[in-house]
């Protein structure tokens, strides 16, 4: 007598091919989801983007309309992360900005934050 065999997400009988191991795209998307959530590598990526899409948001609320300045206080106050960026930009003159994604900050004298959004001329 063939053994039947049980998805391992929901326990559903399975059917179909005898290699299968999932009764549906969702139960195994499920898994691996799981052991995914489960790797404490992913779990540092995972913590690390949201840190980054906090920031960005951060960033976008306090420059709407692309250049603005504001003191790192009210930025930090909010929730913002200045040890988090995914890339730099040196200007000509030698500042460096911090980006997150397509917002970008200068950190300036006096506290202060310029706050920039990305432009086609910084691709290099």
């Amino acid at each position: 007598m063939k053994e039947e065999k049980q998805c391992p997400q929901c326990g559903n009988t399975l059917s179909g091919r005898s290699d299968k191991r999932f009764c549906s795209n969702q139960c195994r998307a499920q898994a691996h989801n799981a052991d995914r959530r489960q790797n404490s590598g992913e779990q540092l990526i995972l913590s690390i983007n949201a840190i980054l899409r906090r920031n960005r948001t951060l960033l976008k609320q306090a420059s709407p309309q692309g250049k603005t300045t504001t003191y790192r206080q009210v930025l930090e106050m909010a929730g913002f992360d200045f040890r988090h960026f995914t890339h730099t930009y040196r200007t000509k003159n030698g500042n460096t900005y911090q980006f997150c994604y397509d917002y970008g900050y200068l950190l300036l004298e006096e506290e202060k934050v310029l706050i920039v959004n990305w432009q086609p001329y910084m691709e290099k």
